[in-house]
């Protein structure tokens, strides 16, 4: 009896030691790439940056070729993006968890679009935003906003998702103490509520515009530029880093003009951008979670 209870007891172990090591396995594969990647292009793109790197326009000499406008250009559309994000977001996120109605036909509705439109690939938000931001109804043309409202699309539906979370994971203490000392609900809302839940909604934020940074197909729907060799505006026609290091990786390098190692140079300043968005992010999320 002890031998037939032993053997699959010693089989569950045998495959739970097998799936650990191939988990740990495709773990360090992937690490690996990534490190390879990693350094790759750091060892190929550090030497890139300078301080004309940074401040020149783009031009069709590589030798005297910079990112000041793609930059910019990125920066314009972060700030477009976050400003829309960040209202319309949290506004719908509370009010899904605490106003709407689920016996609502409409509220479903809203629930199971936001589930669906996270997982809708990006060039359709691309397409969504030439149809109706650039030309259609709105015809804002090729600039910032446009863009900027695209991405903001792309990634709404994780900003909802999120802060929903966030939201639900207040205590129903706070709440119910709040409002037995008088406050209406909204003011339970807007100083208990909201307050607790910024370090979750920031996890969301950042999530969104890591997305965001580094998407390309979307702006080339909306009629991203490769070459700009001024600063961009609100109104202007725009490129951003993704799409300017699209374009040097898209051109034959040679001994002469380098464009690969422009690339190079471009992906490790838009790591450092993405680098420093989230260590700000993450600062004020620390400091709210010490507050609360």
């Amino acid at each position: 009896m002890s031998a037939t209870i032993g053997a699959p007891r010693r089989s569950a172990r045998l495959r739970g030691t097998a799936f650990k090591v191939l988990l740990l396995s495709c773990i360090g594969i992937s690490a690996a790439m990534l490190g390879t990647l990693l350094i790759k292009m750091g060892v190929e793109g550090v030497g890139q940056i300078s301080p004309s790197f940074i401040t020149d326009y783009a031009s069709f000499v590589a030798d005297k070729a910079g990112i000041r406008a793609a930059l910019l250009g990125t920066l314009w559309l972060m700030a477009v993006c976050a400003a829309f994000i960040i209202p319309v977001g949290v506004a719908t996120a509370v009010y899904l968890e605490e106003y709407a109605d689920d016996s609502r036909w409409w509220n479903r509705a809203i629930e199971v679009n936001i589930q669906n439109l996270a997982a809708v690939p990006s060039i359709v938000y691309g397409i969504l935003g030439l149809a109706f931001l650039v030309r259609g109804p709105f015809g804002v043309g090729q600039v910032v906003l446009a863009g900027g409202l695209t991405l903001g699309l792309l990634v709404l539906p994780v900003v909802i998702i999120t802060g929903r979370e966030a939201i639900r994971a207040v205590p129903p203490s706070i709440r119910e103490g709040s409002m037995a000392l008088g406050a209406t609900q909204w003011q339970t809302i807007w100083r208990q509520v909201l307050p607790a839940a910024i370090p979750g909604i920031a996890t969301g934020l950042i999530l969104a515009l890591s997305r965001a940074i580094g998407e390309t197909a979307p702006l080339i729907m909306v009629g991203a530029a490769t070459f700009v060799a001024f600063d961009p505006s609100l109104n202007s026609t725009f490129t951003a880093l993704p799409i300017q290091i699209f374009d040097w990786i898209s051109r034959p390098s040679n001994s002469v003009n380098d464009y690969a190692s422009l690339a190079a140079g471009g992906i490790v300043v838009l790591m450092i951008l993405l680098l420093a968005m989230n260590a700000v992010a993450i600062w004020l999320r620390n400091r709210y979670e010490q507050k609360w």
